[in-house]
């Protein structure tokens, strides 16, 4: 078959990990795939190297100073909408709301639900949801939501993981690696995802400020995101001041060393308010780095068995605490092979199965 994979942009986030991700796997099982996308920035290609066989069309996308959030969404899918090329493709699946509404038949991968009050992104986000033709979801718990809230009945696909690359992290051949890490930053709870309302962030600084260990460190990876997030950055950055945390916000991690840095880590800390799966979440598993998360019914029936789970901030830093004080061998050992379970070529054929469905 030939599919296209429309995604948003080239930087680094889970929905444009995973379109990458299950673009190479759905060409390693024969198939031919081009990955449609925004070339935000400059950018001319993905934040990593991406397997040759998976064809690339990256639409060039121009920054205007003082752009809000509205107009800027409404413009990327005018930009996408203008460039994209539909003839001769047996199946078009977008990965996001953006893409979404690029195209006029899409099969759509929700990965999760948002709720937004701008008018614009309210409509945008509805349209991506109802149009779409076939709906794929990574977590049986969002395909629920989508199902009570909407009456849409999706495909539930799980992600894959490279489990492998983030377990090569911890092994002893790559102890120099994660030493420089641990030189640069001490011992530290890292998280992956930014600063943003919807990955908990304030919440994790009031679980961090009640741990009672004073040589661990708060470490915020990532963060890429088309939203303006200012506002809620700064509110973060006084609450850091007042609780007296001082974090350590590296932003966005090079591809080759964001496993060492995952795998270097005393515990992973995953306090989001709303997620489709946790990916993030699902590589620091595959590290065997002990894993503390927001108490979610889709982070229950991900993580169930291989997590601490904590509803609010004392929740959390308590589940923090057990993490640092002490190794757990047998919830490791339950992490690496949850992770191992999940792979990208047990989803891309799981893809195949769907796309021939719906093809005839």
């Amino acid at each position: 078959m030939r599919i296209a994979l429309l995604s948003y942009s080239t930087k680094p986030r889970g929905g444009v990990v995973h379109t990458l991700a299950l673009g190479e796997a759905l060409a390693a099982e024969g198939q031919d795939v081009t990955v449609w996308t925004l070339g935000r920035g400059g950018d001319s290609g993905f934040f990593r190297p991406v397997d040759p066989r998976v064809r690339l069309r990256v639409v060039p996308f121009s920054e205007i100073e003082g752009e809000g959030v509205g107009p800027r969404i409404l413009r990327s899918i005018d930009t996408l909408r203008a460039a994209f090329e539909p003839a001769g493709y047996d199946v078009v699946h977008a990965q996001d709301c953006i893409s979404a509404n690029a195209v006029d038949r899409c099969v759509r991968t929700v990965h999760h639900i948002d709720h937004f009050t701008t008018p614009e992104l309210a409509a945008c986000h509805e349209r991506a949801l109802v149009r779409p033709y076939a709906h794929v979801c990574v977590s049986a718990a969002v395909a629920d939501e989508l199902a009570q809230g909407w009456g849409i009945k999706a495909t539930v696909i799980p992600n894959g993981v490279e489990a492998a690359r983030f377990a090569a992290a911890a092994s002893p051949a790559a102890e120099r690696q994660r030493q420089r890490w641990r030189e640069r930053l001490g011992r530290y709870v890292l998280s992956v995802g930014g600063i943003e309302p919807r990955k908990g962030s304030l919440e994790l600084l009031e679980a961090f400020a009640l741990l009672t260990e004073p040589d661990v460190r708060l470490v915020i990876a990532g963060g890429e995101t088309l939203f303006d997030y200012r506002e809620y950055r700064a509110r973060w950055e006084k609450r850091a001041v007042e609780l007296g945390v001082s974090p350590v916000v590296l932003g966005a991690v090079a591809h080759d060393e964001l496993p060492f840095l995952v795998a270097a880590a005393g515990a992973f800390a995953f306090p989001s308010r709303k997620e489709g799966f946790g990916l993030a979440a699902m590589e620091a598993v595959a590290a065997g780095v002990p894993l503390v998360v927001s108490d979610l019914p889709v982070l229950r029936e991900v993580f169930g068995g291989v997590a601490g789970f904590g509803s609010d901030a004392p929740g959390l830093a308590l589940e923090l605490a057990r993490a640092l004080a002490a190794p757990d061998p047998a919830r490791r050992a339950a992490g690496e092979s949850l992770a191992g379970r999940y792979t990208w070529r047990a989803c891309a054929k799981s893809h195949i199965q769907l796309y021939h469905s719906l093809t005839g």
